[in-house]
């Protein structure tokens, strides 16, 4: 009994570490969509191309992480900028269109990395110091994982702070809500909608590097991470950073624990999860008012 416990404690830690890998992915969804109202459907891919990035720099040493941190910031904050160019033509035409263009982005980009880096998933091992397991609740446990814990929830309180606690949120915030007195203020709208972007884009990039070693790169794993994405932000809510991370931890426990006591029915509990939030609160845990 006692082990059964431990070892399901375990699971809840697996799940924290999963759930704050979805945040870092989902959260950049969920500005992007809730704060400009684009859907993104090429967000995946962003999360691809930088977990091919840590696996193309990464040489086993802390150096070479960084290396592709940087080099992940770098096609990160370049690729939400040409989303945003690709989109903005497309603003007043609907979420379909949209849909449309960056999915097509997504079949072009995935058939490029599948051509330069084969059609295997390809596994990217942590650096070094970072490779050892450590004993939780009597149970081994990747020291990785919980690196990866303590970056990603650093990472949560910088963004919630900088988009819900900063004058720069209340300005990306006052900016979608009504751009016009924006622009009369002097606020150069399509500055703030082009950093919200590449800020969302830059985070996927970040999350593919640091989730490497979890969900390494392969063909198909963007569209596993833009569907677990999307399921977390309609759980969350929209706009929210608060909403996001609540449902990422949710979906992340609901993911692993899901596996470990009931697999049988692991496929359904995904949406099962959604369709019952979404009957309790149609707009998610924490809906932001925020809207284009």
């Amino acid at each position: 009994m006692t082990g059964w416990l431990y070892g399901n404690l375990v699971s809840v830690v697996d799940g924290i570490a999963f759930g704050l890998l979805m945040f870092t992915l989902a959260v950049g969804l969920s500005l992007v969509f809730g704060m400009m109202d684009v859907l993104n459907l090429a967000h995946g891919t962003l999360y691809l191309a930088g977990a091919y990035v840590a696996y193309a720099l990464s040489d086993g040493s802390l150096w070479g992480l960084g290396l592709a941190l940087l080099a992940a910031l770098l096609v990160g904050t370049l690729g939400g900028g040409l989303l945003t160019l690709l989109t903005q033509p497309l603003a007043g035409r609907g979420h379909l269109d949209q849909a449309m263009l960056t999915l097509g982005v997504t079949f072009v980009v995935a058939d490029l990395l599948a051509a330069a880096f084969g059609s295997e998933v390809l596994p990217t091992d942590p650096p070094g110091l970072l490779r050892g397991s450590v004993d939780v609740l009597g149970h081994t446990y990747p020291v990785y994982r919980l690196t990866f814990i303590g970056i990603a929830g650093i990472l949560a309180i910088i963004v919630y702070l900088m988009f819900e606690r900063s004058s720069l949120g209340a300005l990306v915030r006052a900016t979608v809500a009504d751009r016009d007195m924006a622009r009369a203020l002097g606020v150069d709208a399509r500055k703030v909608f082009y950093g919200v972007f590449a800020f969302g884009g830059a985070l996927a990039t970040l999350g593919g590097v640091l989730g490497a070693p979890i969900l390494g790169p392969g063909p198909g794993v963007d569209e596993t991470v833009l569907v677990l994405s999307l399921v977390v932000v309609v759980v969350g809510g929209l706009g929210s950073v608060r909403g996001v991370l609540a449902g990422a931890l949710l979906i992340g426990q609901v993911q692993t624990l899901g596996v470990a006591l009931l697999p049988e029915y692991a496929p359904f509990l995904l949406f099962g999860t959604m369709l019952a939030v979404l009957v309790v609160r149609p707009h998610g845990l924490v809906s932001s008012e925020v809207r284009t």
